[in-house]
């Protein structure tokens, strides 16, 4: 399957501000589910970009604007191939030994009741129970969209058993740490079957590991394994240390921002272009 990607992130500040950092996890790396066929990254201000990668082996771009600004919008447009590989991450180097994330973080800290939750999936093989754990966090937390905010916690959103992506991601990292078994965040797209391509926010799930298999996909807010429709950009503990983007203004007061997102299957939007669709 090949996947096109456009996405933008707009700020705006109600003076100009005075210098902008912004720390950019936008970019995804080639592994065997996955190729990256072509990748840009755009602003629309004199601004620095410098590649790298952090401590997990994301790929991080560096942006620091160059002069005084009131607005800026952050352009990322791609394609990737992608194959389903049974929600199996291949191909994939590792910087980091599968025990790091076995830690705990503020947004990930257990309580009594995912305790609990955790206790109650049966005992067998780690693959079956975290596909238990996967499916009744389906089942018990409900998606919807405003019922909690980027800073509520694994516990705050079990607590009132809905949340959205990110929600479901680190309950269910919670819950596998406290069986035993290395869980980490992950940030990225999924292109919806629904034929609904404009997005609110980028997609969330979590893997774990599983001796003789490695890093396993979950998607809890779907139930199931990661498939050919799914894109990953960036791991992480939490959702904290794989945010797409995270920085900080100096000088500027307040800030407003707006994002669209756009995931469709290349060969639909051909097909649309030339029957004069939507696509221009």
């Amino acid at each position: 399957m090949r996947i096109r990607i456009d996405h933008a992130t707009r700020y705006a500040y109600a003076r100009p501000a005075r210098f902008i950092v912004q720390m950019l996890r936008l970019t995804p790396k080639s592994c065997e589910g996955q190729q990256v066929r072509d990748w840009r990254i755009e602003t629309d201000v004199d601004a620095r970009l410098r590649r790298g990668e952090d401590a997990f082996g994301n790929v991080v771009h560096s942006l620091y604007t160059e002069r005084p600004t009131n607005e800026l919008t952050i352009r990322v447009t791609g394609e990737v191939s992608t194959v389903d590989t049974g929600g199996v991450v291949r191909g994939q180097a590792e910087r980091l030994s599968p025990l790091v994330f076995l830690r705990d973080t503020p947004l990930t800290q257990a309580d009594p009741a995912i305790v609990d939750f955790a206790r109650a999936i049966p005992d067998g093989a780690p693959l079956g129970r975290l596909h238990a754990l996967m499916g009744a966090l389906h089942q018990d937390v409900a998606f919807e969209v405003g019922s909690t905010s980027a800073t509520h916690t694994a516990a705050e959103a079990f607590a009132q058993r809905r949340g959205v992506c990110q929600d479901h991601a680190q309950i269910f990292i919670t819950a596998a740490r406290l069986l035993g078994i290395p869980a980490r965040y992950v940030s990225g797209h999924l292109s919806r079957q629904d034929g609904q391509h404009d997005q609110d926010a980028a997609h969330a799930w979590a893997e774990a590991w599983v001796e003789d298999l490695g890093w396993v996909g979950f998607d809890p807010a779907n139930g199931i394994c990661p498939t050919q429709h799914y894109v990953r950009v960036a791991v992480g503990l939490d959702a904290l240390g794989a945010t797409p983007i995270r920085g900080t203004s100096y000088g500027g007061g307040q800030e407003s921002l707006t994002v669209a997102l756009h995931v469709r299957p290349v060969q639909q939007s051909q097909q649309q272009l030339q029957s004069g669709g939507w696509l221009r």
